[in-house]
């Protein structure tokens, strides 16, 4: 690792970064970041700096069951377990996981480190590094640390997200969808393809369970569907009964 020049902040290329992180067994492991972003599967490794639980905080760390991979997700905050939500049904990712690795460079002679909150692999392979904002407007110190994350993720071919708060409605609709995320809520097959066939040309939330059966058990077929992206609806307005659904094509 080598440092950048003194008194100099860091340019792409100045400053070579190295990766610390657990393999699934626990072991402690330090590589370059160039050779270690191509070879590590870094979805399946530990957390490397756990949240932990700070008094007076109004959500505690807890764990998020994934439906992407089956798997718990960590997280630290409410904006995190947020953001972990959205990625969850993001039709882009493949695999996430929760502080997984821990970049560490030389500036000014001292060793800098940072272990950003979440790992995202895209469904191209592509790898994404993110961290969280509880506000709108990144602070001085998340945006220094954007720049220098964000070349580390330029320079192997990843991408660094910046991920700020979400529009209440949209998060809200999102949450309500997720309770209903689990494969025990799918309904089946025939239920699958009656919903398809039923909402083909877009109606009326409630009409359209109505019409596959009796609400108390469709409702929650159609709410994973709308989950899992099978069907679509406008969720930056209120859901509710009328709310128009339409079938996405895919199943």
């Amino acid at each position: 690792m080598r440092a950048a020049g003194g008194g100099e902040s860091i340019e792409p290329g100045d400053a070579g970064f190295d990766v610390r992180f657990f393999t699934p067994l626990r072991r402690e492991t330090y590589a370059v970041w160039q050779d270690a972003s191509r070879e590590v599967a870094f979805e399946d490794a530990p957390v490397v700096r756990p949240f932990v639980s700070r008094p007076g905080k109004r959500v505690a760390p807890g764990w998020w069951w994934s439906s992407t991979t089956g798997r718990l997700v960590h997280f630290g905050s409410a904006a995190m377990r947020t953001q972990v939500m959205l990625a969850d049904r993001d039709p882009r990712v493949r695999a996430l996981a929760c502080r997984p690795l821990e970049l560490r460079w030389r500036e000014d002679g001292c060793v800098r480190t940072h272990a950003p909150q979440l790992m995202l692999r895209l469904r191209d392979g592509g790898g994404v590094l993110a961290d969280c904002t509880v506000r709108g407007e990144p602070s001085a110190r998340q945006r220094r640390l954007a720049r220098v994350v964000g070349w580390a993720c330029a320079g192997v071919g990843w991408q660094y997200w910046l991920l700020g708060p979400v529009e209440r409605v949209y998060r809200l609709n999102v949450t309500w969808l997720s309770r209903y995320r689990h494969p025990r809520c799918h309904g089946g097959v025939e239920r699958a393809r009656a919903l398809q066939a039923v909402f083909c040309g877009g109606r009326p939330l409630v009409e359209g369970a109505e019409q596959v059966g009796d609400p108390i058990g469709v409702l929650p077929a159609v709410f994973h569907a709308l989950w899992s992206g099978v069907l679509t609806a406008d969720l930056s307005v209120p859901l509710h009964e009328r709310t128009q659904v339409t079938a996405s094509g895919q199943e």
